[in-house]
């Protein structure tokens, strides 16, 4: 019996022996990648977030691209980085669908992608198009960026892996790009922002140039642009008050308080008027790019994976580039004037807005139609996207300016959820000088419209 045993386990271990043998003589096999490396949310948000802060800087200084070209771009831009790394989304499909004309390329079925190297260069190609204008500084940024990210990006993958990646990357956004221009409405429309054809109607309570920069409306046929989720019917707001100089007029009323908000000016009013107001060519970004420095902190602050992070992207983008053709259909459909128009003529001839506290900025009123407000549009959409993606009770302290020592807007605010974001940059525009009360709410309630037919667009499967 021992003996039986002891066979028995010599066989045993020269099997061991000869299987070992036999597998160190066979080439070796390589091992798949595991899926959960290969989908968009195994990665963090990094790349996402450079790219948006180069948005911010750049488009800073970028003439003419205040605010719908911004608004656009953020659109497009959001929307292609989406559509690229889509494939590696299981729980997401494409919009592509829904748009015919469009012609997207397909990701290699069953190959390995990078999808920070495809988001990478997704960004980098649709900003030399979208900012091919800029100044020759602005695009040595974007091509260090480019390659800067590249580099850190490549490490440690195969030449094939790092060309399929940014080769696919590259095709997407010149895809999305080329279907961007097909809207001739809105496209290159920085390159002509003030059309000699365009000639505003005349009458009482209708918009006129204002002093001092005395500018031409800016985009008067924006209101035509395409439109991702807004449907048409939509996009033309509710009737503004009837004009009236009458004093006891709800009109009247709605003017008097932006002058009694402004003079004298308290400094909670002026820290809020400054916190939001965005609106100086080189002084601070966009008022729609604001919202991209708010999705920016949140990525940053919560550590967001690169999934969640290209969706929140396109859903604010989308719901910013629609905000920006709907605000503008109906500021140019109702042409309705500023309060210094009316608060000159009505109230008291030498009044004039608030000017920033150092810098003494913001001293003439922005160059279109007052009603509704783009700032409380833009808001409204992009807080409803954000909803949708982070929830109604997120609580954020806006640092955007934090550090500046220029202006009283500067200081950080902190704020329960983003709606309430929205409704006190909407209010910000009154003690601002630059927007009645009705301005505001109707560009709050069409924005809200906006972001919620963006979130209802097919993102998920």
């Amino acid at each position: 019996m021992l003996k039986k045993q002891s066979y028995a386990s010599a066989l045993a271990t020269c099997s061991l022996m000869l299987i070992l043998l036999f597998s160190a003589c066979k080439p070796e096999v390589q091992t798949p990648t595991p899926p959960a490396a290969q989908v968009v949310k195994s990665f963090d948000s990094k790349v996402v977030q450079q790219w948006n802060n180069l948005f911010l800087d750049v488009e800073r200084y970028a003439t003419v691209y205040r605010p719908c070209p911004a608004a656009r771009a953020l659109g497009y831009m959001g929307w292609a980085a989406y559509e690229s790394c889509v494939a590696g989304m299981p729980d997401y499909q494409s919009l592509a669908n829904l748009h015919p004309a469009l012609r997207l390329p397909s990701a290699e079925n069953g190959a390995t992608y990078n999808w920070p190297l495809v988001v990478n260069a997704v960004y980098a190609t649709m900003f030399k198009k979208f900012f091919a204008n800029v100044q020759p500084t602005d695009l040595f940024k974007i091509a260090t960026l480019e390659t800067s990210l590249s580099n850190q990006l490549r490490v440690g993958l195969s030449a094939e892996v790092t060309t399929r990646s940014e080769d696919y990357g590259k095709r997407v956004a010149e895809a999305v790009y080329a279907f961007s221009a097909t809207d001739t409405v809105t496209h290159d429309k920085y390159l002509n922002p003030r059309p000699s054809n365009y000639t505003p109607p005349v009458g009482q309570g209708k918009w006129k140039v204002t002093a001092p920069g005395n500018q031409a409306a800016m985009f008067p046929y924006w209101g035509g642009g395409r439109m991702f989720a807004l449907k048409d019917a939509e996009k033309t707001a509710r009737p503004p008050l009837a004009y009236s100089e009458d004093k006891n007029s709800p009109y009247y009323t709605q003017m008097l308080e932006v002058y009694s908000t402004t003079a004298p000016q308290t400094s909670e009013g002026r820290w809020i008027a400054e916190f939001w107001s965005d609106d100086v060519l080189g002084f601070t970004f966009s008022p729609p790019s604001r919202w991209v420095a708010i999705l920016n902190q949140v990525l940053s602050k919560d550590k967001i994976n690169l999934e969640t992070a290209v969706f929140a992207a396109a859903k604010v983008g989308l719901a910013l580039n629609d905000a920006s053709v709907a605000c503008w259909h109906s500021k140019f459909y109702y042409n309705l004037e500023r309060p210094v128009t009316y608060i000159a003529k009505n109230i008291n001839p030498t009044w004039n807005i608030m000017t920033l506290t150092t810098n003494n900025f913001l001293g003439s009123t922005p160059p279109f139609p007052g009603y509704p407000s783009g700032h409380s549009t833009f808001g409204a959409a992009a807080a409803e996207a954000l909803v949708s993606v982070f929830g109604s009770n997120y609580t954020l302290t806006d640092r955007c300016h934090e550090g500046r020592t220029d202006f009283e807007g500067s200081r950080p605010r902190t704020f329960e959820s983003f709606y309430d974001m929205a409704v006190e940059n909407a209010y910000s525009r009154i003690p601002l000088g630059v927007h009645t009360r009705q301005d505001c709410e109707e560009g709050l309630r069409l924005g809200y419209i906006v972001g919620r037919r963006v979130s209802q667009l097919p993102f998920k499967k």
